[in-house]
């Protein structure tokens, strides 16, 4: 477009345009579907809602563990589908709500694998720790995946690995409705963990708050970005969610949880405790 003779309401439209694609652009790795108009809503932020929310329920399991479990299924699915296990792909169907059709996952997301993965991931937890409430919220959390998926999915979720039934509630079809659902969820998940913990220093004020926005901004860039270019690059893209995992770590490693004892927060530093010992000692 030529800045000079177009009009003025042109120019501002196509210089606004410009900014957001330059926005878009750099996290085009993130996103692993959408338009610049609402073209696109799938359950992503919803399922970190659930992480979120369970450190109000079982304190002791870190953030980053929690978003683990949460987005258990979606860690597993770019591996397999690298891999050639899983299948996906690229769809100009205008009928199909989503530029992405998932043509064959039954490993990570028929819902016999996910009761198994659910059990295997509260099991890996419980051996570690003994802590039978929090493996079990931890397995739930990796359950609940599969129904929030049900939820908004087109048929596509099966029973299990073979199955040729597939399931769904479809409100992928009701794009702006599932966005308003999945950050109410997303506003419910992260203003409970913000009431279960508190920083411990200001990396974990700003490290806590700045997740919370880049991860409603990429949930926003899913909606309203340019589509994928291809199905592996919908698969690396995948891969970096385990950063997000790792940010849910050190956000956790910065705040304290309200109601334990240091010794008993896993997420408290060593030195911390060492320290809070060491100073509860002197007063007796």
């Amino acid at each position: 477009m030529n800045y000079q003779t177009a009009p003025d309401e042109k120019r501002l439209h196509c210089f606004f345009k410009n900014i957001v694609r330059a926005i878009v652009c750099p996290l085009q790795l993130f996103l692993p579907f959408g338009n610049l108009s609402l073209k696109s809503s799938h359950m992503f932020i919803g399922h970190f809602a659930v992480g979120f929310a369970a450190k109000k329920v079982a304190a002791k399991p870190s953030l980053g563990t929690y978003f683990l479990a949460a987005q258990f299924l979606d860690l597993l699915w770019p591996s397999l589908l690298l891999l050639g296990v899983e299948k996906a792909a690229i769809s100009n169907d205008a009928a199909n709500p989503i530029p992405l059709s998932f043509t064959h996952y039954p490993v990570s997301h028929s819902l016999l694998m996910v009761l198994l993965w659910s059990i295997l991931v509260g099991l890996i937890y419980w051996l570690f720790t003994k802590n039978k409430k929090d493996a079990l919220v931890l397995g739930t959390c990796v359950l609940s995946h599969w129904f929030l998926d049900l939820l908004v999915h087109i048929p596509d979720l099966p029973l299990s690995p073979g199955a040729s039934s597939v399931y769904r509630l479809g409100l992928w079809k009701m794009k702006a409705i599932e966005l308003l659902i999945e950050i109410f969820l997303f506003t419910v998940g992260a203003v409970l963990y913000f009431y279960a913990t508190k920083a411990r220093n200001k990396t974990g004020t700003y490290a806590a708050v700045a997740l919370t926005v880049f991860l409603l901004l990429i949930h926003f860039l899913n909606a309203f970005g340019p589509p994928p270019d291809s199905v592996k690059a919908v698969a690396w893209a995948g891969q970096l969610q385990w950063l997000i995992v790792a940010w849910g770590y050190w956000v956790d490693r910065n705040r304290a949880t309200k109601g334990l004892h240091p010794q008993e927060d896993t997420t408290t530093p060593t030195g911390s405790v060492t320290i809070r010992v060491a100073h509860d000692k002197q007063k007796k």
